[in-house]
């Protein structure tokens, strides 16, 4: 047949092979050039486009290898009957008209983890002021950390850290884990009980798959902190919510609702997101009820390196004598989220379940990751790095509350935390949370509001607001920002 094609550009960027290709494909896709039909021959189209048969060919091949056209030896090239385009389409098509409902694609257990998604989309979960759990990135010492990376990553030490590691994590870490928490935190054990995860959030879901059976009944603090709450969920947990007084988890209460508990989820440093402390008395209450009922207590250290006054209680699990609590904790919270680095500590009868349930979900941490943190804890870089974040994390919260009470003082009710790193604003009675933190998303302002974290209905609203990741500057802007947008929504002036 007689194509004619129109000339190609020599000034153009695109080499002539390239237009060729595009002037060819064209045509085939718009039938000019129908499947069947052949193609004048490479001599044909040098001669008329007055091109190089290097370039036909170039044109060609490509053409070829993309399913376009096909060559028959001592015949020619042809367009093939079935073009890669009306392919891919037409499958397209036939997946939409036939997709499976979510139902009939995943299982029971599937859809239990679809349904308890811990970091659900909201319009206040982006990470800006004041969301709550960041640390300070301008104080994190970032060359200290990049030399210890560099001591790592040589030669000489790609054989171990390069390859598998144990999956309980490297041995110098879980010896300075050990050393740090029994320092820090008066717990009990030994390396061989520590387990290196993934974060808090790995360690409470290793602890579901490990100790939960679907239906099993577990105590969580409401308000409490949802990741653990949706990793229960997903497990097939029954959820019993636990209400918060002034002396943390109301065991009374917990017993009252439901008795026959298989595990406790408690935060007795700092409660998530209210901040009592559990006292002396009801941590040896807590502790007597899973000795004698044969159930497990998590207990969830989350934040207890910030402590402004006073002497923090010692762990919970440093008055366990029974072997019932499993302690977690995270260093992503003092250096940054992206680490991905926490910590477990097993009973000695779990240790092994606990190691196997990791090795099969995430065989490992990184070990690049895990060496450079051990030596950040033995060298002492880890404690100064605290002292300093800690003096300026206090800071931050005695502005965060001045600017509160100096903008908003007829809306928002706060009051000093000795610990942590966010505050809990109460909001006047019968003022929905939700929209008043959906009013300061569209602001540019992420503050969750308290009933996110709640199972039950809070009796009152509040916003929780983060302090420890926002300059002295963002706190100032953001609190003038968000007296705006709180009187806006409440027509105050």
């Amino acid at each position: 047949m007689e194509l004619l094609l129109p000339p190609l550009d020599r000034d153009a960027a695109s080499p002539m092979y390239d237009q060729l290709y595009d002037t060819l494909r064209a045509a085939i896709l718009d039938q000019h050039l129908q499947p069947g039909v052949k193609l004048p021959s490479t001599r044909e189209m040098c001669s008329q486009l007055s091109v190089s048969r290097n370039t036909v060919l170039e044109a060609f091949a490509r053409l070829q290898a993309e399913g376009y056209v096909e060559g028959r030896v001592g015949s020619g090239t042809y367009v093939t009957q079935d073009l890669p385009d009306a392919l891919l389409s037409a499958r397209s098509v036939s997946t939409r008209e036939s997709a499976p409902s979510v139902e009939t694609m995943i299982s029971e257990r599937g859809r239990q983890i679809v349904e308890s998604d811990p970091l659900p989309i909201r319009p206040w979960s982006r990470l800006r002021p004041f969301y709550p759990g960041i640390p300070s990135f301008e104080l994190f010492p970032l060359k200290v950390w990049r030399q210890l990376v560099d001591r790592h990553i040589t030669p000489a030490r790609a054989a171990d850290l390069f390859h598998y590691g144990a999956s309980e994590g490297l041995p110098q870490l879980r010896e300075a884990i050990a050393a740090y928490v029994g320092a820090s935190r008066r717990v009990k054990c030994t390396p061989d009980q520590v387990l290196v995860v993934a974060g808090t959030q790995q360690a409470v879901d290793l602890a579901a798959r490990v100790l939960l059976d679907p239906g099993d009944a577990v105590w969580m603090e409401d308000p409490g902190w949802q990741c653990a709450r949706s990793a229960f969920l997903a497990a097939g947990a029954e959820l019993v919510p636990v209400p918060i007084d002034d002396d943390g988890f109301d065991l009374d209460a917990a017993r009252r609702r439901r008795p026959g508990a298989r595990l406790a989820h408690v935060t007795p440093s700092h409660q998530f997101p209210l901040g009592p402390t559990m006292g002396l008395v009801r941590r040896l209450q807590l502790l007597d009820w899973a000795s004698s009922s044969g159930t497990w207590i998590l207990e969830d250290d989350y934040d207890s390196e910030f402590r402004y006054a006073g002497q923090p209680l010692p762990a919970l699990q440093g008055l366990d004598t029974a072997g019932r609590v499993i302690y977690t904790g995270t260093f992503s919270k003092v250096l940054f989220p992206a680490l991905r680095i926490g910590y477990l500590v097993a009973p000695d009868a779990l240790v092994e379940p606990f190691r196997a349930a990791h090795a099969l979900a995430n065989r490992h941490v990184p070990a690049v990751d895990q060496a450079v943190l051990a030596d950040f804890l033995a060298e002492g870089h880890f404690i100064r790095h605290l002292r300093r974040v800690r003096a300026a994390y206090g800071e931050r919260q005695q502005l965060m509350l001045e600017r509160v009470r100096d903008r908003l003082p007829d809306i928002l009710e706060v009051a000093p935390d000795p610990a942590g790193m966010h505050l809990v604003a109460w909001l006047p009675p019968g003022v929905d949370d939700t929209s008043m933190a959906e009013a300061a998303a569209e602001a540019e302002i992420s503050a969750p509001p308290l009933s996110y974290y709640s199972i039950e209905s809070p009796k009152r609203g509040a916003l929780v607001l983060g302090y420890a990741g926002v300059t002295p500057a963002q706190i100032k802007f953001g609190i003038r920002r968000l007296a705006d947008v709180l009187r806006s929504a409440l027509g105050t002036t």
